[in-house]
């Protein structure tokens, strides 16, 4: 299984930083659809991200249509406040071959409702108090991210932690 972030027109560089440092410690592929809210040189992208960059697999697209017809037999899950289900009830694939995508929109509007609608089976949401708007997005890429993980045992990532006597 490879897992890959879609930031659809993200719009603050400290988010798509952070992001960008969790992609690169989890070994998860970012994909950035244009446009983006600032140059992705931009000093507050490259701290937030530290000194990850350089290892960081980054592709950048014009529109999200161009990532599906990259990838198409990949699995797409739409993250929204607007979904009925949430991320901990899928069953995510645990093939060696799937591409497993997971969709996040720009801050202040989230993802398109057309593509919503066309993917209503794939959105998913993280529960959240009901007179919120959303959480960071940065905190949701990682919350869903780490649950993939989870799932498939966290598969290629060091286990062992600091005070490990292993």
């Amino acid at each position: 299984m490879k897992l890959n972030i879609v930031l659809v027109e993200p719009e603050i560089p400290s988010n798509t930083g952070n992001i960008s440092r969790t992609c690169s410690v989890i070994d998860a592929a970012l994909h950035l659809v244009h446009p983006l809210g600032f140059d992705i040189d931009e000093k507050a992208v490259r701290r937030a991200g530290l000194d990850y960059w350089d290892e960081l697999e980054l592709y950048e697209y014009n529109c999200f249509e161009e990532v599906q017809k990259k990838y198409p037999d990949g699995v797409f899950y739409f993250c929204t406040t607007k979904a009925s289900n949430t991320y901990s009830r899928i069953q995510f694939p645990v093939d060696d071959d799937k591409n497993i995508f997971l969709v996040f929109g720009k801050e202040t509007k989230g993802l398109p409702e057309d593509l919503l609608r066309e993917n209503r089976d794939f959105c998913i949401r993280i529960p959240m108090k009901y007179n919120k708007r959303s959480l960071n997005l940065s905190n949701s890429v990682a919350i869903v991210a780490y649950e993939v993980l989870r799932q498939n045992d966290f598969k290629n990532l060091n286990e062992k932690g600091f005070l490990s006597n292993d």
